[in-house]
């Protein structure tokens, strides 16, 4: 039968459903196929702690957001125009965020007494008329599945697990996704049982014909691909773009990578892509524990090699004395601290940026290190590569503030020229020198001479206790001790000269409120911001790489605005960094939910601050 096609600009679908259901993979296939479509898209997973939260309850729902569009877009949105329940409890834990009119496809097969129950819901919420608001399209979806494959010698349990399949078939008939590449993947996926394999790819075909065949559905809607700059491109995760900055800068350095890492939601990715780049002279390491994983990576990097370790907050807190080592051993380290919603254990699987206090001062002493954060999944390779380099160049630990939302989230990544890389020079010590002073000091940078352990000439002192200034000899003296703290501190600071200026996003020149904000949050900002500007009113945006040190002319853009807003997904961090170094009433807009900002909340604190004025 001939189906009417509708023209949309952007369209944002939600896959939820028990943590069994495969609803993350569900979404991953989608997005790979409408990344290969060339749209615009940016994902959000949402995904329960435990490994297997107890099957129908509210505790236990997974979820996978995408957003995709035929124009630039800068967050996975705020609402979904499509939400796909494949449990009551998958309903009732996102019904509350389905704008009116939205389409709501919900598997009617679960739908039972039981389940019901187990979320609270008296009656059958499809039946008795609560969901009038919105275009709901109740489908059988598991037993269509089991029919579909009742050819297949797989068991009915085996059977009923592809109903993600049908889904995604049936989602991807009705915004005209390709198919090719998720068949690939089912057959890569599960080469080693055929029957298994078989009964997936026809599932999903039952459900990309179902939606062509059915009369349920008497529109199907067209997005057309996005305009990008040309180019090569890629859909990429946080995580991956992380560790694809890290065998890049081994690559721009000429150094092995060396990570010593202790597995933690959500930064485990990184060491699980890693470990797959033996061939670019990766060595990955699972150690015992927090503390054996930054230990091992220290190690490495005074071997020569670029160390690196990966955990989240509760693992920075654990690797701290040996970062202070790095410190004072004045080495090149990176620590990368995809953070995560706190304290303790917290939320795991939850985002939050509020590691950047422990990140500045979360070490005994005056241990200063220089941090960094990525705005984005896709920036997340260029912000490993700056850290890299500063590590390398200054001889000094690098915290990379990465998080949760970055790190699962994804977006189209244009691969880069890889001859338009920065190099990173290591400029080890030469050998055969006499009268070595191990910190004797570079007078540009104030990095410390790298000698590798070994070489003829460069033997000297290494560990924790303070060195004296030159020689590096062990130093009680209270005055060299002064002057070791000064040089430490003067190197940090002294980045500042060697980092881009702070860019201002002030299209007219006359805007009187800043946005100003860091790390994950950029989205959000950004489009809070335009949709500001698109109700005629002037906004000034920038947004922090390097929040230690600071970009030198902070300050002078500070002044420049009459009201600095500063959102953040913790209490105030930065505000009070702000306030503290530069005298600035910054106004910070905070929220800890565990989630990212929405554009739309972001749009209307902005706008309160302008009509302020």
């Amino acid at each position: 039968m001939t189906k009417q096609v509708q023209q949309l600009d952007r369209v944002i679908i939600r896959f939820a459903g028990d943590s069994g259901d495969g609803m993350q993979l569900t979404g991953d296939r989608f997005t790979q196929e409408t990344a290969a479509f060339g749209n615009d898209l940016s994902t959000l997973p949402n995904f329960p702690a435990e490994i297997r939260a107890p099957a129908g309850t509210l505790p236990g729902v997974s979820s996978f957001q995408l957003h995709f569009a035929d124009h630039d877009i800068l967050t996975p949105g705020d609402a979904p125009n499509v939400l796909v329940a494949m449990n009551p409890a998958a309903l009732k834990a996102n019904l509350g965020d389905l704008p009116r009119g939205a389409d709501l496809i919900v598997n009617t097969d679960e739908f039972t007494k039981r389940n019901l129950a187990k979320v609270g819901y008296a009656a059958d919420p499809v039946q008795d008329g609560s969901l009038a608001e919105y275009r709901v399209h109740s489908l059988p979806l598991t037993s269509m599945t089991v029919t579909a494959l009742a050819g297949f010698e797989i068991s009915k349990k085996d059977a009923e697990r592809a109903k993600n399949m049908f889904a995604l078939g049936l989602l991807s008939w009705l915004y005209d996704r390709p198919t090719e590449g998720t068949v690939t993947f089912l057959e890569k996926k599960f080469a080693r049982k055929p029957e298994i394999m078989k009964a997936n790819i026809a599932a999903f075909q039952a459900g990309w014909s179902y939606g062509e065949t059915t009369e349920a559905f008497s529109v199907r809607y067209e997005i057309k691909p996005a305009e990008h700059e040309p180019g090569l491109y890629r859909n990429i995760t946080g995580n991956v773009a992380l560790a694809y900055g890290l065998v890049a800068a081994g690559q721009q350095s000429g150094l092995p990578i060396y990570l010593g890492s202790y597995p933690i939601t959500p930064a485990s990715d990184i060491l699980h892509e890693l470990s797959k780049h033996k061939r670019f002279g990766i060595r990955t390491f699972q150690a015992e524990d927090e503390i054996a994983a930054v230990g091992a990576a220290l190690g490495a990097s005074f071997g020569g090699s670029l160390g690196v370790t990966t955990t989240s907050g509760p693992g920075i807190a654990l690797k701290s004395e040996t970062i202070g080592l790095g410190v004072a051993t004045e080495l090149p380290l990176l620590v990368i601290d995809v953070q995560r919603a706190g304290p303790s254990t917290g939320l795991p699987t939850k985002t939050e940026q509020a590691d950047l206090l422990q990140a500045m001062h979360g070490r005994n002493g005056e241990a200063p290190v220089p941090v960094i954060a990525p705005r984005s999944p896709s920036d997340c390779f260029d912000a490993a590569l700056e850290a890299a380099r500063i590590a390398v160049k200054y001889r000094t630990p690098v915290i990379l503030l990465s998080d949760g939302y970055l790190a699962n989230g994804s977006e189209p990544w244009r691969l880069p020229d890889v001859a338009s890389l920065p190099a990173i020079e290591p400029n080890f010590a030469p050998p055969g020198q006499e009268d070595f002073q191990p910190f004797r000091r570079d007078p540009e940078t104030l990095a410390r001479p790298w000698a590798i352990p070994g070489t003829a000439g460069l033997e000297h002192r290494i560990g924790g206790l303070e060195k004296a200034d030159g020689t590096g000899n062990i130093s009680y003296d209270p005055a060299n001790h002064d002057t070791m703290v000064r040089l430490r501190q003067a190197k940090v600071d002294g980045i500042a000269r060697d980092i881009a200026p702070l860019e201002v996003d002030d299209p007219s020149g006359e805007a009187r409120v800043l946005v100003l904000g860091w790390g994950g949050t950029f989205g959000a900002i950004s489009a809070g911001v335009r949709r500001v500007r698109n109700a005629g009113h002037r906004v000034a945006q920038a947004h922090l790489r390097h929040l230690n040190p600071f970009p030198a002319n902070l300050p002078e853009v500070l002044r420049s605005y009459d009201k600095v807003v500063v959102p953040e997904i913790n209490l105030g961090q930065l505000a009070l960094l702000l306030r503290g170094r530069y005298l600035v009433d910054v106004i910070g807009y905070n929220q800890v939910r565990g989630l990212p900002f929405k554009a739309e909340e972001l749009q209307g604190v902005i706008q309160d601050v302008i009509d302020s004025e």
